[in-house]
């Protein structure tokens, strides 16, 4: 978006308590992602899987149900009509099924309603509270740069984020702004364990090693899910967050309340001060071979 002495662009996150109907949750987001309009915003990110609970608490067999096909999504189709209408840039996260394979995607929406693609997260935890490897195969479509109206975005999910060598592939691919959708709270098993604080600093981190803005939306709220072996409970902590270029907080929401984020940037200006840092121009890839393996050794000794 062009409004003189540079490419500016508004972009937004969005946080809000999910329920667990799929129709509340799509009617939250459309008020939330209008209200973001109506405050200028181009592109607006909203939370991972926001359809419902974040149900992967527990291993549940009937949770699968939840899972819909890309194609003929309707969540998504109801999004492009929302992103035609406004001329907005909307990432739409979803529960794929595709045959029998399952994954945590995300489609990029651009403002005239088009869908651009389709990520599908790559890194899949597996841990108390988070068992995500039972619900979704390993990503499979690599780290994208999207071209949308307003800018270059690159999207990736929730614990892609705690990962550098994700933001710096879409970054060398030309994305100009990182984008993280998350639902991410308190630790079942240690009620002591509080990763707000770090969770946001690995992202700052990533858009000042990449002289990106990046933007990052989360849940709030109390989700209780269900289990023959009683019930997991987790509160999310929400603080959906902006970060400009050199990795500063430019706009932040608490851990409680509904909320609404908008910052604007100059790509135009962005983008010089990122050639004229230089750490794209001195990066070493003949070096990076160790970061192909998994034990840091490029010569088996077997």
């Amino acid at each position: 978006m062009n409004n003189g002495g540079g490419r500016k662009v508004k972009v937004a996150a969005v946080q809000f308590a999910c329920t667990d109907s799929p129709s509340d949750n799509l009617t939250t987001a459309e008020r939330l992602i209008r209200e973001a309009h109506s405050k200028g915003a181009n592109i607006i990110l909203i939370q991972e899987l926001f359809e419902g609970h974040y149900f992967c608490q527990a291993q549940r067999e009937d949770f699968f149900k939840r899972a819909k096909p890309y194609k003929n999504n309707p969540t998504i189709q109801k999004m492009q009509e929302i992103a035609k209408e406004l001329g907005v840039v909307l990432p739409v996260s979803f529960f794929e099924e595709a045959n029998n394979a399952h994954y945590n995607s995300i489609a990029i929406i651009d403002a005239d309603g088009t869908d651009l693609g389709l990520y599908r997260k790559s890194h899949i935890p597996d841990g108390p509270g988070y068992q995500e490897k039972y619900y979704f195969n390993p990503g499979d479509t690599g780290f994208k740069a999207f071209t949308t109206k307003y800018a270059k975005i690159g999207v990736a999910i929730c614990w892609d984020q705690w990962f550098p060598e994700a933001a710096r592939a879409m970054a060398l691919q030309g994305a100009e702004i990182l984008l993280y959708p998350t639902a991410i709270g308190s630790e079942p098993q240690d009620s002591g364990l509080d990763s707000c604080e770090h969770w946001k600093r690995v992202m700052q981190g990533h858009a000042g090693a990449n002289l990106v803005p990046l933007v990052a939306s989360n849940r709030i709220g109390m989700e209780i899910i269900k289990t023959e072996h009683g019930d997991s409970k987790i509160t999310f902590y929400g603080n959906s967050f902006i970060a400009g270029p050199t990795g500063e907080i430019v706009a932040i929401a608490n851990n409680k309340e509904e909320s609404v984020l908008v910052a604007e940037f100059d790509l135009d200006q962005i983008k010089s001060q990122r050639h004229g840092w230089g750490i794209f121009r001195d990066r070493r890839p003949d070096l990076y071979k160790v970061l192909l393996t998994l034990d840091g050794q490029t010569e088996k000794p077997f």
